[in-house]
């Protein structure tokens, strides 16, 4: 069986930046991002904490590469199709990559030093907006109005109390108890007409509000370059 100098020997040899983050997406992933520390890094890596510095210069430059490999997890906006497919798609892979990964949700734009993968995601969604026939200002107000509405999401829907459709179910039976239609009629009548019907998903209302918040932003800019 192989020491532990020679464990750490072997991955000091295999270590680069590049699995230094990943290593570190991981035990976020896993743990929480309190419990990610240079010492717990290294015990992921079989190495020494100290020797991670030689692929990170301190904790903020490993945050922002975590920040930075998630952006290349998203799917770009495509230059092959129309800019609300194309930024449907996007926003659809961002929520996607937030429930993978939660402890990113409020810290996506956070890097002070914005890595590459970050800065080819944020100029091309600019770019699919522009290209799309919006004003430069319009681009600024619609990529902030689309962005909150999928992080806001996201986040919502990572707090609900339920993981899957079945156990959505079941508290909606068990509040049903507690809620006569006589005091709460219109709590009653969501719960018992329409989240406990076949087929209720409220991953579904994603979809909803995402293609609301697009046809909106092609109503103002059809209006802004109508006036």
């Amino acid at each position: 069986m192989p020491t532990k100098s020679v464990k750490r020997t072997e991955g000091r040899a295999r270590l680069n930046r590049e699995r230094v983050l990943r290593t570190a997406v991981e035990v976020a992933d896993e743990e929480g991002l309190e419990k990610l520390s240079m010492r717990r890094l290294g015990e992921g890596l079989g190495v020494e904490a100290m020797s991670l510095y030689n692929h990170v210069s301190n904790k903020e430059d490993l945050l922002n590469g975590m920040i930075d490999a998630l952006y290349g997890e998203i799917e770009l906006p495509s230059h092959d199709d129309d800019w609300k497919t194309a930024l449907r798609k996007r926003s659809v892979s961002v929520r996607e990559v937030l429930l993978r990964h939660p402890w990113a949700n409020g810290l996506m734009d956070s890097a002070t030093s914005p890595g590459p993968g970050t800065l080819r995601h944020h100029d091309r969604v600019l770019g699919t907006f522009r290209n799309g026939g919006f004003s430069l200002a319009m681009t600024a107000h619609a990529f902030s109005a689309l962005d909150s509405y999928v992080y806001g999401y996201a986040k919502q829907e990572r707090a609900l109390p339920f993981d899957n459709k079945e156990q959505a179910a079941a508290m909606a039976t068990g509040m049903l108890v507690q809620l006569p239609a006589s005091d709460y009629p219109y709590l009653h009548e969501l719960m018992a007409k329409h989240v406990l019907q076949p087929g209720y998903n409220y991953a579904d209302e994603f979809s909803f509000g995402l293609d609301l918040v697009l046809d909106a932003l092609e109503r103002a800019r059809d209006a802004e370059r109508a006036g």
